[in-house]
C-alpha cells in the first residue's frame, strides 16, 4: 500500500474497524478542538479532552461543540495534564496524544520520564507526510523539527523510525533517500559520508525493512528525468518514500520550502515513542492539525 494523497489516507482510516482515541493535552485551544472535532465527526478519532475544564467548555460553547461531561479531565495545571495523558496510554485509554495550548518541553517532559514516560529506547523524531502537486505520492521528510545534528547512530534510528511508522500504515519496503549536495562521497561532506554508511548498513541487514540510498540529492530523489540526465541509476531515484535530512535546518528549510514555496499540504508527529505524539506550532492551521490527527490515527498499531 502506498498513499497518493491525504483523501486516500483519510479514507483508509475510516474504513478502520476501531475508532482511535487521542487524548488532547491542554485542551484549552481553539484551532485544536477544531481540528479534534472534525477528527470526530469525520470517524477519525474520539477525544479525552484533559486541561482547565473551565476554559476548555469556554472553547466549546465558542464552536458550538458539545461533548460529554466524562471526556473532560480537569487538572491543575499544565504539567499535570500532560502526566495524565501518559497514565491514559499506559492504562490503555487512549491510543495517542496531541498537544494542545501547551508547551512542546513541558508535554515531552512527561514522554520521555524514565520511570513513568513512553520511552522505547530509540531516539524521538520528527515525521512528516508531504502532499506535494507535482509528485505522485505522500512524501515524508525526517527529521527537520526534532533531531538537530543526529550522529550516524542517530540517524539510523531516524531511518527505523520512519521505516517503521510505515509499516505501521501497511507500506512494504519503502524506499529511503539520505539527502546531500553530491551524489559521490567527499570526505568533505561528512553526510555523504554517513550517507554511503547507511545505505552499505541497509545492503548488509543492518537496516532492515526497506531500501536505502545514498548519498543522493533531492531532484534525483524525486524526479527520474534528473536521475536520466545525470546517468544515476537506482530503485530510489523519482520514487523515493522518505527523504532523510543531515540536519534540523536543511529538513527544516526543505519543509518550510515545500510547504510555502510549492504549494504542499503537510501533517506531522513525532515518532520513536510508544505511541504518535502531535506536536504541531502554534503557527499550525487548524487543517494541519487535522491532517496530522488523520497521520497519527493512521500509525497506531
Amino acid at each position: 500500500m502506498v498513499f497518493k494523497n491525504f483523501a486516500e489516507l483519510i479514507k483508509s482510516v475510516q474504513g478502520s474497524r476501531k475508532r482511535k482515541r487521542v487524548a488532547v493535552v491542554a485542551a484549552q485551544d481553539e484551532h485544536t478542538l477544531m481540528a479534534v472535532f472534525k477528527a470526530k465527526r469525520n470517524s477519525i478519532a474520539e477525544p479525552i479532552l484533559i486541561g482547565d475544564k473551565i476554559k476548555i467548555e469556554g472553547v466549546l460553547e465558542k464552536l458550538k461543540e458539545r461533548l460529554d461531561d466524562s471526556t473532560i479531565i480537569d487538572v491543575e495545571n499544565d504539567n499535570a495534564a500532560a502526566e495524565k495523558a501518559v497514565e491514559f496510554i499506559h492504562q490503555n485509554k487512549v491510543d495517542f496524544i496531541m498537544k494542545g495550548k501547551i508547551q512542546t518541553s513541558d508535554i515531552l517532559k512527561a514522554v520521555v520520564n524514565k520511570e513513568k514516560g513512553l520511552g522505547t529506547g530509540n531516539v524521538m523524531s520528527h515525521f512528516v507526510f508531504n502532499e506535494v502537486p507535482n509528485y505522485h505520492k505522500l512524501m515524508v521528510t525526517t527529521d527537520g523539527g526534532m533531531m538537530m545534528y543526529p550522529n550516524l547512530d542517530e540517524k539510523r534510528q531516524i531511518i527505523e523510525n520512519a521505516v517503521n511508522t510505515l509499516i505501521a500504515m501497511g507500506y512494504e519496503n519503502p524506499k529511503v533517500a539520505v539527502l546531500a549536495a553530491v551524489e559521490k562521497v567527499n570526505p568533505k561532506m561528512p553526510e555523504s559520508v554517513d550517507a554511503y554508511i547507511l545505505k552499505k548498513m541497509n545492503r548488509s541487514g543492518k537496516i532492515k525493512n526497506c531500501i536505502v540510498e545514498g548519498p543522493i540529492s533531492y531532484d534525483l530523489a524525486v524526479s527520474k528525468k534528473s536521475a536520466e540526465l545525470k546517468g544515476y541509476s537506482s530503485p530510489v531515484v523519482g520514487d523515493a518514500d522518505i527523504l532523510i535530512s543531515p540536519d534540523i535546518t536543511a529538513g527544516n528549510i526543505l519543509g518550510k520550502s515545500l510547504l510555502c514555496s510549492a504549494g504542499a499540504r503537510m501533517a506531522g508527529f513525532i515518532v520513536g515513542a510508544r505511541v504518535p505524539i502531535v506536536l504541531t506550532s502554534r503557527g499550525s492551521s487548524a487543517e494541519e492539525k487535522y491532517l496530522s490527527l488523520v497521520l497519527s490515527a493512521a500509525a497506531v498499531k
